[in-house]
């Protein structure tokens, strides 16, 4: 139980590799191109977002750069760059209606949360293992599964809710 609080903290650095990353982009980055709803977009901006503040984190703490509050204004400086440029190209709503109404403002905050899961999932499988990974590029696997999960699980959903119902012939 110990080890699952210590995992939970924030203040732990979770270094998530630069391949997942690109896997991050590549996905949203596609899922734009091809149309994807926006809850589905703004859960890959949210896991992206996440992890280059995992890599930032990791790369100051190898060069011994320390300041007060390091890990909280890194993480509040990633979401104000993501929502800054949304807020001022109105491609999320100009009044506070987002934080209810809007399903990328939603997606991003769902895509962080799934992504810190998914990687307490991962270091949780790898100490339940002795710090040895199950299989290869667990790390990339881990996140990117749950992602891509979930991001089915939503596409399903909004299926099931846009289609017209059909009367009993």
């Amino acid at each position: 139980m110990k080890r699952l609080l210590i995992l939970s903290l924030p203040s732990l650095a979770l270094a998530v590799c630069p391949i997942c990353i690109a896997g991050i982009g590549i996905g949203l980055g596609l899922s734009r191109y091809l149309g994807i709803d926006d809850l589905i977009t703004g859960l890959w901006l949210g896991a992206l977002v996440l992890s280059l503040f995992f890599i930032t984190i990791k790369w100051l703490n190898k060069r011994n750069i320390n300041f007060p509050l390091k890990n909280l204004l890194i993480l509040l400086s990633y979401y104000l760059l993501l929502f800054l440029p949304l807020y001022f190209t109105q491609t999320i709503s100009q009044n506070l209606e987002f934080l209810i109404k809007d399903k990328l403002f939603g997606g991003i905050i769902l895509g962080s949360i799934i992504f810190y899961l998914s990687t307490l999932l991962e270091k949780f499988l790898r100490i339940k293992n002795n710090n040895k990974v199950l299989f290869p590029f667990q790390k990339v696997i881990i996140p990117l599964f749950c992602l891509i999960i979930t991001s089915l699980v939503i596409y399903l959903s909004l299926i099931h809710i846009s289609e017209p119902t059909r009367q009993a012939e």
